[in-house]
């Protein structure tokens, strides 16, 4: 205990110290007749607002685009739910898109009998067991929620949302926060602000029962997620009393099936108070200006004393505990241990620790498991919550390896960090790559606004000058230190989680109750909603690009050459790029894997690793189907040492037979565990309906002719692949002329570029009559995806394309998810879009999903069938998307290589222009008439491939059928192996 105490003592003395020298200091100001705090060399350039209320401000400006990002965070998750109601959190969170008694409905005086009558129900419900009499009241339930939605406008607030140019509406709980997420235009902030204080004023519970059953959907997904079971089984364990391990944000079944809105509306009394929440805005906006907005929109707020979660202290875990895990998904080990609390010294160590153990280049487990290929997906992190810490290592098996062997590997790595036996400079490395991590993060707002959230959810913001100082506190930590502190941190006091491959004899799933479909009222509207939609903006003017003045282009030796010059920061990102892939060559993809293993005549694979680390310089080599990179970036100060070094890499690299051998087993159980995945299996059943039994998903070797693969061949690809044709593309702070002369001298060009081997081609199917694909997997949901091809790329369809996804199946506003979801209650997740290919020479597709109750999946089916053949008209919701599709093209702005990124893009499709200039002219004359066309000619009436994965054991074949005729596929004919 002694010397634990002597090195914490230790190092909050030098933190003291480094605190004392720190270039990050609050201070305070007074701008517009506001007082707030700030942070010195705050790159976020951040201020700290409290109003009269209590209400947290925080204003991060950031005028790049018109565009902001808001959080309105809460310090109230599942860690707040009562013991008696877990899950609360949560359900509150789905019900504040339901609207106010100002929108939502169309008469609230006359809908809230009817709320009144459905709490008092729900409440007798929860008292009573006999399950006749349950069902009786549920009854009840089902019919009075039918009559109120008969008042009320489902989904309103997604609706203005939509109207206002909002582009990515959400929200979510976890174990201490909830936090409601929105981007929106900067021209229409007072319509947002206005919106968002109506929203918190006098959250109204409606239509309930229908979300209620998506949280059950939510449940049942979980369920079936071997991860999330892994995570909830563990931390019960490492935290024994604490609600971090005693409750989960979803909560439990018993509990969702005994919801209560009287306890719903007591939990927003009593956490949902100014004092205890936070207004986040990051964007486009004067802060002077923006603060008396938002002081105007919430001052009705008042406050309230808030008692939070304070449990009593974990007592220390002095044993090892473990947990086994049974489920279809691949096996593998997690281990967790209990870390401190936030802005603890040791939680920085532990931050630090898990960098040194793993960061992608040059940690222990990159090194020793990674690069000697000893398991499969090693890794390590930290994740920091406001009483404790959660440090974990995890990692996959070989083939033929058990999870014991696994376990320990990974724990040999922390012997050698008590042993002191890792290199010293890793942790100047770690800073370096920190600080670069740090510069391209805070360039986004969406980034700026979660960390924001993050650090008001641990500490209300009061410690954002120790967030910004992280990587110079890191800086003064020694090799002794994290030696020191190692030895006394990981000992016997670890949860181990072994996830097996099996079936989980334990799974239960929440039944459904049995729902009538509520009306949505969809082309109502409130007068709130109708007078908010109203209010004047000043137009944004679009930016489009012009790719002769926004692009660079030039010459290197026979390949050309496009830059985009930088003039914000040091920082590069460059690419040869390669106009062949895995369809030239099926070797590509192993040799670009087989590279990441291999030594030259000067270094060592782990030397190599250790150097892109040094220098926080990355590289890859990316295989896609018909374009390959080779993508290096840093900071220019490295530039020409990553250039060098990736060059001398590809020219030098030597074959290892051991790693060769090595990396075939890794790549066969991968292949064993992609086969364990149902995401996987569901995208390999798409790639079968959409080319047949050929198709780009199972063009691969087969294990057979991968097994026969040699070294040489391997070797022979990495050494000549910058003779076949490329172009170099460069966005940094360099003129074309100087990138052009640098880069000349590094990069070796031939005198004339290796013809590629022809690419592969795929017959798109023609779907005549419907069918079903059927994958078998062991899980208590079912997940259906409707595909059809419907033609080649037709560019006079841009706009048509863009409003009509908007419309019918681009987010809670859309038609497929009022209906799905909203108001029949039949999945937890569903979309609907007319995909448009990435070139000119190929097919479009209409595709449809449902994830929904494996029985519920001939409602679910009978559901989306009647969008595909009939397309709701719903004039404001028209409106809505057509405004959205719209104000998405003026505020968006393409910038630095995106721009690159963007010119490509467009050229594969046809245009020599900005294709959004074309979609923006498309977009302006469209009216609903032409979607319904469209929707006619491309999408109701045709036959189309339903691709079913789920439980042979949940679903019946005769259902199926009723689709059309089945075809059960293997894993082999999906995959290719």
């Amino acid at each position: 205990m002694k010397n634990k105490l002597l090195l914490i003592a230790g190092f909050l003395l030098s933190s003291s110290g480094a605190m004392a020298q720190s270039a990050y200091q609050w201070k305070t100001a007074t701008s517009g007749g506001y007082t707030y705090k700030y942070v010195t060399n705050d790159p976020t350039k951040s201020r700290f607002y409290s109003l009269k209320n209590g209400l947290t401000v925080i204003l991060s400006p950031n005028p790049k685009e018109p565009n902001i990002e808001f959080r309105m965070s809460v310090r109230a998750g599942s860690n707040t739910d009562p013991r008696t109601n877990t899950g609360l959190a949560h359900y509150l969170e789905h019900l504040l898109f339901k609207g106010t008694d100002k929108f939502g409905t169309t008469d609230y005086a006359k809908e809230k009998p009817y709320l009144d009558k459905i709490d008092a129900l729900y409440e007798q419900y929860n008292k009573t067991t006999d399950p006749a009499k349950r069902k009786e009241i549920y009854k009840e339930i089902d019919k009075t929620s039918g009559e109120a939605s008969n008042i009320s406008i489902a989904n309103e607030y997604d609706k203005m949302i939509q109207g206002i140019g909002g582009q990515s509406s959400n929200a979510h709980t976890s174990v201490e926060e909830t936090v409601y997420n929105e981007g929106f235009p900067s021209n229409s902030t007072d319509k947002f602000l206005a919106l968002q204080a109506e929203r918190f004023r006098n959250p109204i519970f409606r239509i309930f029962h229908t979300e209620l059953e998506a949280v059950y959907e939510e449940k049942n997904r979980g369920l079936d997620d071997d991860g999330n079971k892994m995570y909830e089984g563990m931390s019960n364990l490492l935290f024994p009393t604490h609600n971090y391990g005693q409750q989960t944000t979803i909560g439990t079944i018993e509990h969702l099936k005994n919801p209560s809105l009287v306890e719903i509306k007591k939990y927003y009394h009593k956490y949902y108070v100014p004092n205890n929440m936070a207004v986040i805005l990051s964007g486009d906006f004067n802060p002077d200006e923006m603060i008396k907005k938002v002081d105007n929109a919430f001052a009705y707020m008042q406050p309230k004393p808030v008692t939070l979660y304070n449990p009593a202290p974990e007592k220390p875990l002095t044993k090892v505990q473990t947990i086994d895990i049974y489920g279809p998904s691949a096996e593998s080990v997690q281990i967790f241990y209990r870390g401190y609390a936030e802005n603890s010294p040791q939680s920085l160590l532990l931050e630090l620790t898990a960098r040194i153990l793993s960061n992608g280049k040059a940690g222990l487990f990159d090194l020793n498991l990674n690069k000697q290929q000893k398991v499969l997906r090693p890794g390590a992190g930290y994740q920091q919550m406001k009483d404790y810490g959660l440090f974990y290592l995890t990692a996959q098996p070989k083939q033929g390896q058990s999870l014991e062997e696994v376990k320990k590997l990974l724990l040999e790595q922390i012997d050698l960090l008590k042993k002191g036996e890792f290199d010293a400079s890793l942790i100047k490395a770690t800073v370096a790559n920190s600080r670069l991590s740090r510069l391209q993060q805070f360039d986004n707002n969406n980034f700026r606004a979660e960390a924001i959230s993050d650090e008001f959810i641990l500490n209300r913001g009061t410690k954002w000058d120790k967030s910004l100082d992280g990587p110079d506190a890191m800086s003064k930590v020694t090799k002794q230190q994290i030696v020191d502190f190692a030895k006394q941190f990981f000992g016997e006091n670890y949860v181990v989680g072994f996830k097996h491959k099996g079936e989980d004899k334990n799974i239960i799933k929440v039944e459904k109750p049995l729902i009538t479909p509520i009306n949505p009222n969809a082309n109502a509207i409130s007068a709130f909603t109708k007078n908010l939609l109203a209010l004047p903006v000043k137009p944004i003017e679009p930016k489009f690009l012009d790719y002769t003045k926004d692009l660079n282009f030039g010459k290197s030796g026979i390949a050309d050459v496009i830059t985009v010059q930088n003039k914000d920061n040091s920082i590069f990102r460059m690419s040869y790029r390669f106009n062949l892939g895995s369809y030239n060559s099926k070797l590509l993809p192993y040799a670009a894997q087989y590279l990441n293993f291999l030594s030259t005549d000067k270094y060592t694979a782990e030397e190599i690793s250790k150097q892109f680390y040094n220098i926080a310089c990355n590289y890859s080599v990316n295989i896609g189907t018909e374009v390959a990179t080779i993508s290096i970036s840093g900071l220019q100060e490295n530039f020409d040492k990553a250039v060098s070094l990736v060059e001398h890499v590809l020219a030098n690299c030597k074959p290892n037979e051991k790693a060769l051998t090595e990396l075939k087993g890794s790549i066969l159980k991968a292949r064993q565990n992609a086969k364990l995945n149902k995401a996987a299996i569901l995208n390999g059943l798409v790639s079968y309906a959409q080319y047949g039994a050929a198709n780009p998903s199972n063009y691969v070797l087969t294990n057979d002719e991968l097994d026969k693969v040699t070294a040489d061949q391997l070797i022979y690809i990495l050494h000549n692949f910058t003779n076949y044709e490329h172009s170099i593309t460069y966005y940094g702070p360099k003129s074309l002329g100087e990138f052009t002369a640098d880069i000349a001298k590094l990069h070796a060009l031939p005198k004339e570029f290796t013809p590629a081997s022809p690419a592969a081609k795929f017959t798109y199917t023609t779907t005549n009559a419907n069918q079903v694909l059927f994958a078998d997997y062991d899980m208590v949901q079912s997940e259906i995806r409707w595909v059809r091809n419907d033609g080649q790329y037709d560019p006079n369809l841009i706009g048509k394309v863009n409003l009509f996804n908007n419309y019918f199946g681009g987010g809670m506003g859309s038609i497929v998810f009022q209906t799905i979801r909203e108001s029949k209650a039949l999945a937890y997740s569903t979309y609907a879009f007319y995909s448009a290919p990435d070139k000119k020479d190929k097919d479009y597709a209409m595709i449809a999903y449902v994830g929904s109750q494996a029985d519920k999946m001939n409602d679910a089916v009978k559901g989306m069938n009647e969008l595909l053949t009939d397309l709701p008209q719903l004039d404001k919701s028209f409106d809505n998307a057509k405004s959205n599709s719209i104000n998405a093209v003026e505020t968006g702005r393409i910038t630095k290589d995106g721009i690159i990124a963007s010119y490509f893009s467009d050229k594969k499709l046809g245009f020599d222009h900005d294709s959004r200039i074309d979609l923006y002219k498309s977009l302006k004359p469209l009216t609903f008439a032409d979607l319904k066309n469209f929707h006619a000619e491309h999408v109701s009436g045709k036959a189309y491939n339903y691709c079913i994965v789920a439980s042979e054991k949940k679903v019946k074949m005769e259902d199926m059928q009723k689709f059309g005729p089945v075809t059960k596929l293997t894993l082999e004919q999906i995959f290719g192996y």
